[in-house]
């Protein structure tokens, strides 16, 4: 039997490790098609059936299984190989692939990177921006970021961007001259608010915390959305309150197209960490975006 295609082998541990073509496709930025027609010339060459495939996902067989735990170092071990061509270069070389919150990609990570990929103009940085909690590693990136009660364990967590952020809440003057302004959180119940909705479906509950007195809010209102831009806009257009990232309404704020209320009730929380795992080889281009956020923290 010869050998099968490293390329091939790549292409079946990146649909494993992603539970699909789609997937997969999204984090190496390729297309489902041709990591379809990988995986069956590696069936084809190898002479069994890897994986269970239906019209959403793809399950491994038994002999798939296999396969990937017994090459899954293997091929960790080949792109350190290469890597390490890195050390000889002025400037790495290669893709590093983040997967972030809506959040760190709206307001952080824009000052970044464009002055990172400047210094390293032969890196190649794909971002993937969700708010759904998945295994990042395990996906096929490099990296995530997430906030301090995200991180899991044997991960090296580096600061990234601001070390403090707030939530805002916020409504039109219109909208307060209409309906009065809440006192205490719990005022909220009978008013309406603007609720976001993450993709996964959970809707979360609004947090407040004053002198140690913490108050969750289950909130209702017209309007649920997964879009932060219809909601700041409906805000803005006196729907009803928003409770949001301060840095999402920052100009609104800042116009008085939006005015704050209950702000004694949303004390500052720590700003988000870059994650990698402490136990595998770390890519040049990894090590060269830690290296510069490293700076950024010291400038």
């Amino acid at each position: 039997m010869a050998i099968p295609d490293l390329a091939d082998l790549d292409a079946f541990a990146a649909v494993a490790r992603a539970g699909g073509f789609r997937a997969a496709a999204i984090t190496r930025g390729g297309s489902a098609s041709s990591l379809s027609e990988a995986l069956r010339r590696l069936e084809a060459s190898l002479g069994v059936r890897l994986v269970q495939r239906t019209t959403r996902s793809v399950t491994l067989t038994e002999a798939g299984n296999r396969l990937l735990e017994r090459l899954a170092p293997a091929l960790g071990e080949v792109g350190a190989a290469v890597d390490a061509v890195n050390s000889f270069r002025d400037s790495p070389i290669g893709t590093l692939r983040l997967n972030v919150p809506t959040v760190v990609a709206r307001i952080v990570l824009p000052a970044l990177v464009t002055r990172f990929l400047r210094q390293h103009p032969d890196i190649v940085l794909e971002v993937m921006a969700e708010d759904t909690f998945i295994d990042v590693l395990a996906a096929g990136f490099d990296a995530g970021v997430r906030y301090d009660e995200r991180l899991e364990r044997d991960m090296i967590a580096v600061p990234i961007g601001p070390r403090q952020q707030r939530y805002a809440a916020a409504a039109s003057p219109a909208y307060f001259a209409a309906h009065g302004r809440p006192a205490h959180p719990r005022d909220l119940l009978d008013h309406a608010c603007i609720r976001h909705r993450f993709a996964s479906g959970a809707a979360l509950s609004w947090e407040f915390e004053r002198d140690g007195e913490v108050v969750k809010v289950v909130p209702h209102g017209p309007l649920v959305s997964s879009n932060g831009d219809l909601e700041i806009a409906a805000a803005v257009d006196g729907l009803g309150i928003l409770c949001t990232f301060e840095g999402f309404i920052a100009a609104q704020l800042a116009s008085g197209a939006l005015e704050r209320v209950l702000d004694d009730w949303l004390p500052p929380f720590s700003g988000p960490f870059l994650y990698y795992h402490s136990r595998r080889h770390m890519p040049g281009p990894l090590r060269a975006f830690v290296d510069f956020l490293k700076r950024e923290q010291r400038g």
